[in-house]
Order: structure tokens, then C-alpha cells, then sequence
């Protein structure tokens, strides 16, 4: 892919606080109509990358563009930023605040009041429209900022932390609608310590570790990098001969883990074992998840203390 194809552009990035550096030297592209994952531990400065991205904040050197150049609030029709701080107007009804911003964004009153009234429909809270903000519980609170967010159908859509504070049920359907934002045609940047929310909706990603780039690129991409071990999950019928090829630990009744020797291949272990007469109903290479490339890169866990 191109740049031109790019409608996030951070190019040599810097933004300094007095003499405290947030972001060093940053590049990366989001590319249009894609999911994007922005990862990072607590102070990797992503926070400070979509200020400047959004023009909250100015960079003390190189470039955030959108669309190729510098945003302004004029270009706030097309954006949909659902920051981690979330805030609404408690002692209003939920129906007036959505309308509110919705007009904020550009739409006529008539579109805003549809495209609400619709939206709090599928989310299960069409009979609290009237309702003020405040006497919503927490989740449902969390629903309508969502709602806020992408109301106008947004060409870029920035979610931080997007399902803090959802339970499972309401999780899985807070990913319908993202999932349903991108059909429509919408970007999406998600920044998430969600790692199998990144492995299921994003194509490529960026982990961020002291303001520089730790590792970037398409998932496969970034799991390669950081693989270590070279093991393959085998179910099996009979019984797996010893061998220089491979090493083998049982992990259940006619199922193993086997590793491979630093020289060998996947093709050339199952030659082996099939010539040994072992039935092989199934020879699945095992391939690192994203929370442990996490692990690898920031040494924490990812909902240890102060881990953001």
C-alpha cells in the first residue's frame, strides 16, 4: 500500500513537554478503510500522538496529518474520537445530548434525532430517551458516548479503551458496531489493552514502548517477529518415534507438543512421522498470541498496575 492510500500520516514525530520527550522521532500510516491497533504501555506517549493527530496539541517537530494535512475543528464532521476520559452532559435526557452533537457535527436536527433515535434503539435503550444521562448506569452510560462518537457516520473513527466498563454481553455487541462502522466505510483506530480485540478486528497495528515505534506492521507480521519457539501442536493415532528432528511432551491422550531442532522443518518432521506409520489426524504449527508479543516487548502484564 502506498501513502496515498494513507489518511493518517506521522511522519518523524516530536512532541516534548518543557524537557520531558513524549513522542521520539514516530512514523507510521493508517491506511483508509482499515482497523487499525495503536498499543502501548502507560507513558509511550499515545496519548500525546493523538493530540497532536488531533491538533490538541502542536508537534515540536515533524508531522500528524489527516487526509494529508493539518486538522482543524472544521474537519470535525468527518472524525469520531471516542476518548478513554469519557464526558457527558449527566443532567440532560439521553435523546437531546445525542441530537446536541450530532448537530455539533453537521447534521440537520432531523438527521440527528433519526440517526439517535436509531441508534438507541439498537443498543437496547430506545425507552430511555427521555431519561437524563446521570441516572443511567455506567454500561449504559458508556453506550450513549459511543453513540455520541459515531453519530455522523464518521470517515475516521479513534476509540480509546472502547470496551471499558462493558460487560461480556454488551462487549460483543459494542464490536457488532465497530464491525459495522467499517463496512459502512469508516477507519477505525483502536487503542486497546485488549489484545484478542486487536487480533480479531485489526489488519495491521503499532506498539509504541518510551515515544519510538517498538514493533509495526500487519499482525502476522509483528507474531513473527517475536516468535521464539518453533512448536507444533499434533493429534495423532500409535505412537511418535523418538527422533533428532523434534522433541516431544504429551499434552493428552494421543495429542503432543512437539519442538522443533533448530534445523529442521514443519515439512520435514511430518515426512518423518508419516513414514514411521503414525496416523496423523491433525499437525498444527503454534504461533505466539498478541498479549505475549506484548509481554515481550513492555516486561509487564497487560492489567498489571499502571500498565496503560
Amino acid at each position: 500500500m502506498s501513502s496515498e492510500r494513507a489518511i493518517v500520516s506521522v511522519r518523524r514525530l516530536h512532541v516534548r513537554f518543557g524537557a520531558k520527550v513524549a513522542v521520539n522521532d514516530l512514523s507510521f500510516e493508517v491506511f483508509r478503510g482499515e482497523t487499525f491497533g495503536f498499543l502501548g504501555s502507560n507513558g509511550s506517549g499515545k496519548t500525546s500522538t493523538i493530540r497532536a493527530l488531533l491538533g490538541i496539541c502542536q508537534p515540536s517537530e515533524g508531522a500528524a496529518l489527516v487526509n494529508g494535512r493539518v486538522f482543524t475543528p472544521a474537519d470535525g464532521s468527518r472524525l469520531g474520537y471516542l476518548p478513554e476520559e469519557r464526558g457527558l452532559y449527566k443532567n440532560e435526557p439521553v435523546l437531546e445530548v445525542m441530537v446536541y452533537f450530532g448537530r455539533l457535527k453537521g447534521l440537520s436536527r432531523v438527521g440527528a434525532r433519526r440517526r439517535a433515535s436509531e441508534f438507541l434503539e439498537r443498543v437496547g435503550l430506545g425507552a430511555q430517551a427521555a431519561t437524563r444521562i446521570g441516572k443511567l448506569s455506567g454500561g449504559q452510560q458508556q453506550k450513549i458516548q459511543l453513540g455520541v462518537t459515531i453519530i455522523n457516520n464518521p470517515e475516521l473513527l479513534i476509540l480509546d479503551e472502547p470496551t471499558k466498563g462493558f460487560d461480556p454481553v454488551n462487549r460483543g455487541l459494542l464490536m457488532e458496531i465497530i464491525a459495522e462502522q467499517k463496512r459502512q466505510g469508516s477507519t477505525i483506530v483502536m487503542v486497546t489493552h485488549q489484545m484478542e480485540e486487536v487480533e480479531e478486528l485489526c489488519s495491521r497495528a503499532i506498539m509504541l514502548k518510551e515515544g519510538r515505534t517498538a514493533t509495526y506492521g500487519t499482525i502476522a507480521e509483528i507474531k513473527q517477529r517475536y516468535q521464539k519457539n518453533r512448536d507444533i501442536d499434533v493429534r495423532f493415532g500409535g505412537f511418535l518415534p523418538p527422533s533428532d528432528l523434534y522433541s516431544a511432551a504429551a499434552s493428552g491422550l494421543n495429542r503432543a507438543t512437539i519442538t522443533m531442532a533448530p534445523n529442521s522443518t514443519a515439512p520435514q518432521v511430518l515426512a518423518e512421522l508419516m513414514a514411521a506409520g503414525v496416523a496423523i489426524n491433525s499437525f498444527t504449527p503454534l504461533t505466539i498470541s498478541l498479549n505475549e508479543v506484548f509481554l515481550q516487548v513492555y516486561g509487564v502484564p497487560t492489567d498489571a498496575p499502571g500498565a496503560r
